[in-house]
């Protein structure tokens, strides 16, 4: 089966030659190679330099490097694609010595699955030198773009159960699917937080990950976590940060104008895809035997909405809302000067506008089900 064409590939190629470094984050497996690859064939015509840092021959090509040996390396190569480039020591200085001596007339791109690493040895020395994409597994809207809109809504059983990692859509296996899932949550999901964060027990990770994936959709206390895996909060807090920082899960923090009497300092913690919660629970039950589906589906529409947002660009900052009486709102961003509220059920038709979010000015409510998915995630 070919590869489903990624959204990002035109919006990055806008961002070619224009004097600064592509950087483009995103876990492991999710396609950032497939996407080099991509890259690779709409400019076949250009002389291109490949490395990949998971490959010790070309960390060395790149480290310790001052501008004269970088460029006797490149040579009259015109882009220079480095996968995995978060291995590469002071990987910043070395990419801020090509982007200020080429400018314009050589492209650099690097990948990351880490932004522990990437992102942050970059920063400063980047400052205004890079532009920053993120890569997400499949999206709802790229999948309709392969395989047409019905193939997409008749698929989302598989999706609710298997995720949307690349190599899982192109697997019609169930058992395959499965298989493949438990690999990438034993080999990879943890890689880069084991080799560069000096973690003394990786099994608190795995033991933090199935709390997590239990409370998807719920409130999450650091406290009561600490309580349950017998470490500190701090450590707690450390691993879930890390955790974010490698693209595994998210945070969802809550909305709050009134301290009094809404939630303002919880969180919700949701996974970028539902397969990997499901394989770390070990839970691929079909609908009829699923007891969590209605989590399931609001982690996998906010995850789908959040790769919209990035993919067309609507810039907002999201969040979700609670009372100390109950009252709820799944999603909520915040954008425009306006603050959209969604209530997200898998079956639901009709939801109530909570009484107290009507003395919100500028707020808005809408109920987002499997039948009205349509301008929300595609």
């Amino acid at each position: 089966m070919a590869d489903i064409k990624r959204l990002q590939e035109p919006l990055i190629i806008k961002d070619f030659f224009k004097g600064k470094v592509i950087i483009i984050v995103g876990a492991r497996q999710v396609g950032k190679t497939t996407l080099l690859d991509q890259l690779n064939t709409t400019y076949k015509n250009k002389k291109i330099l490949r490395l990949n840092a998971d490959d010790s021959t070309d960390i060395d090509v790149l480290r310790n490097k001052d501008f004269t040996q970088l460029d006797g390396i490149i040579g009259d190569n015109e882009i220079v694609l480095i996968d995995e480039a978060q291995r590469v020591p002071n990987i910043g200085i070395t990419i801020k010595l090509l982007v200020d001596n080429y400018k314009k007339t050589k492209q650099i791109i690097l990948t990351g699955s880490s932004s522990i690493n990437l992102l942050q040895s970059t920063s400063e020395p980047l400052t205004g030198r890079k532009f920053t994409y993120q890569l997400y597994p499949i999206s709802f809207e790229e999948y309709i773009a392969d395989k047409g809109k019905l193939a997409a809504i008749k698929s989302i059983p598989s999706f609710l159960r298997f995720g949307m990692y690349p190599e899982i859509i192109k697997t019609d296996s169930d058992d395959e699917k499965i298989r493949l899932l438990k690999e990438i949550t034993s080999s990879y999901l943890f890689k880069d937080i084991l080799e560069f964060q000096e973690i003394k027990n990786p099994q608190v990770l795995n033991d933090l990950l199935k709390a997590l994936a239990l409370q998807i959709g719920s409130q999450v206390s650091y406290t009561e976590l600490s309580n349950l895996l017998k470490i500190d909060s701090k450590t707690v807090e450390r691993y879930v940060d890390l955790l974010e920082k490698s693209f595994v899960i998210y945070r969802l923090p809550s909305y709050s104008k009134n301290k009094r009497r809404e939630i303002s300092t919880s969180k919700k913690i949701f996974f970028y895809d539902v397969g990997i919660r499901n394989a770390i629970l070990d839970n691929f039950n079909t609908f009829d035997k699923r007891t969590d589906l209605g989590h399931v589906w609001e982690n996998f529409v906010i995850s789908e909405r959040m790769k919209f947002r990035e993919y067309h660009r609507i810039y907002a900052t999201q969040h979700f809302w609670r009372t100390y009486d109950g009252s709820e709102i799944d999603l909520v961003e915040d954008r425009e000067g306006k603050l959209f509220g969604y209530e997200i059920k898998y079956s639901d038709t009709k939801k109530k506008t909570p009484s107290k979010w009507l003395e919100y000015e500028n707020g808005e409510f809408g109920l987002i089900n499997k039948e009205n998915l349509s301008g929300f995630i595609y």
